[in-house]
């Protein structure tokens, strides 16, 4: 059940957001990162579903340039997603309370969970859920995002995220024309993995069009961290799309060990 929603102001942006479940104040916070043309309302009733499921807090908000939130300057750096970690995601977790929680993103919202867990120390992230991340660039991916132009100019997914954007075309060319610019060819933050202190679920679709399982297996070679990986033959880029309950279930478990690990008596010998 939603508990909360509206904006709060994070630097110069104005961002909206919806809380489900328990308060901060009475359970760990699941923080769902939205992909590259997502948005609160495009993770439908998920969060609602994820709540039920883990007994935590879910928190979900839109980046600048999405959903209702305020606009964004275009065209986006290539190093956004590192910049929305490092000057975004700690202000939002503090305006809402968050004490414990564990991130969880998809694709664009994946990496910048992965950055901010590698890049910045912040004792209240305790782990992470990553739904088709992607930590370099690959040919076929790019291949992909070129192809999805077409999609938006002569199919119906403009007016499809023009229900959920204030303006879809900053929504989509943000993220469209980022990563199809030359030096993206090049982006590369497969680095901060080695930094991460915090377990990991990775969620990955065999037939996602926009990463390979290149990605999976760059995680389980450089984390030092207990990894898990999830990989769902014939699915493409978001698998908990078409398998919510599945998806839900793993995130859920997941959380049910960081919690059970985390709340064991430590025992002492003594000598």
């Amino acid at each position: 059940m939603k508990w909360a929603d509206g904006t709060v102001s994070i630097g110069a942006d104005t961002l909206e957001y919806a809380c489900w479940g328990p308060p901060p104040t009475r359970a760990p916070t699941l923080v769902m990162l939205h992909e590259g043309l997502g948005s609160v309302g495009l993770w439908r009733d998920w969060p609602e579903q994820l709540a039920s499921l883990t007994g935590m807090g879910v928190l979900a908000y839109s980046r600048a340039g999405y959903g209702r939130s305020s606009a964004a300057a275009l065209p986006r750096p290539t190093d956004y997603m590192t910049r929305e970690a490092i000057d975004c995601l700690g202000p939002m977790l503090d305006a809402a309370g968050v004490e414990r929680c564990v991130l969880l993103g998809h694709s664009d919202g994946a990496t910048i969970a992965g950055i901010y867990a590698g890049t910045v120390s912040d004792v209240r992230v305790r782990g992470l859920i990553l739904i088709a991340p992607h930590f370099f660039a690959e040919p076929d991916g790019l291949r992909a995002i070129v192809e999805a132009r077409t999609a938006y100019t002569d199919s119906d997914l403009k007016p499809r995220l023009a229900r959920h954007h204030n303006d879809p075309d900053v929504a989509f060319f943000g993220w469209h024309d980022v990563w199809t610019s030359p030096e993206f060819a090049d982006w590369n933050v497969a680095d901060v993995i080695d930094h991460w202190r915090v377990p990991a679920l990775v969620v990955q679709g065999s037939d996602d069009p926009y990463g390979t399982l290149a990605q999976v297996r760059e995680v389980e070679d450089r984390t030092y961290a207990p990894v898990e990986t999830l990989v769902m033959e014939g699915i493409d880029h978001a698998p908990h799309e078409a398998f919510p309950l599945v998806v839900g279930r793993a995130a859920a478990e997941f959380c049910k060990t960081l919690w059970r690990l985390e709340n064991e008596p430590v025992s002492v010998s003594r000598n």
